[in-house]
């Protein structure tokens, strides 16, 4: 493991591009933890926030030093390609059913995500959908499939694709009082919220592990390798761990830490 004590005699440029997430961007978590690490270590970060499928292709482009992203199977599927070194976790936390006061679909309270989606789908109530490649976006059409839809068959104008990030559905979900799938940590911080409040929280499927990766120098030999693994030995150490369980908005925490010693 890289020692980030080291880093201030490196003869480079002190830094790097990450390619996350718009949830790390959007929830805070980035102001909070990049003054922390620059202070450490004179390290810069700038952050390319994207979906998760774009942040992975960023990666793979060779575009980003580290990819700091939460869609397991693409991030495995990213390694299986030779695009990263090793994937490491880093932090949870958990999605939310967000949706109108008014509940049309007569869900809220309910711990059954996949039932949840059925009422809306029966309903015919607003769903405001990432539609963008995102973790985010990868979740929702794991959950339309665990509670037995094709929304490619079942989707009508009650089904609203945006392309957009995090922010931009829950603003989008705001203005048309409907439903969407949201990361915790960018509710918790979003302040547009009109009329929405969670729905449905604490199904087990609505986990949210996060993952970071150093870009596979042999794949782009432009990766700096040194100053990015010192990036992800700090988000695993236990004061990065410290930190990320520190950040709070409200006095509620964001992000679970859960990287393994």
């Amino acid at each position: 493991m890289f020692a980030v004590s080291g880093i201030p005699a490196i003869a480079q440029d002190k830094s790097i591009v990450v390619a996350s997430t718009t949830s790390t961007q959007d929830s805070g978590l980035f102001d909070y933890l990049l003054p922390i690490f620059k202070k450490k270590t004179g390290i810069a970060v700038k952050v390319i926030a994207q979906g998760t499928g774009q942040a992975l292709d960023t990666g793979r482009r060779g575009d980003a030093d580290v990819v700091f992203v939460h869609a397991k199977a693409q991030e495995l599927k990213f390694l299986e390609e030779g695009y990263g070194v090793k994937r490491f976790d880093v932090m949870y936390n958990d999605f939310v059913l967000i949706g109108p006061k008014s509940d049309p679909a007569g869900i809220a309270g309910t711990k059954d995500i996949a039932a949840a989606f059925v009422a809306i789908k029966d309903k015919k109530a607003p769903f405001v959908s990432r539609g963008d490649r995102s973790g985010t976006y990868s979740a929702e059409l794991r959950l339309w499939k665990a509670a037995g839809i094709d929304i490619d068959a079942a989707k009508g104008s009650w089904y609203r694709a945006i392309g957009q990030g995090m922010g931009a559905a829950l603003n989008t979900a705001a203005a048309m009082d409907a439903y969407v799938l949201s990361d915790r940590g960018t509710w918790i911080s979003f302040k547009n919220r009109g009329d929405l409040q969670i729905e449905v929280e604490g199904d087990k499927r609505l986990f949210n592990q996060y993952g970071v990766m150093l870009v596979n120098p042999k794949k782009h030999p432009n990766v700096k390798v040194d100053l990015g693994q010192a990036f992800i030995d700090f988000l695993i150490s236990p004061e990065g761990q410290k930190i990320i369980s520190e950040y709070k908005i409200g006095g509620k925490q964001l992000f679970f830490p859960d990287a393994k010693p």
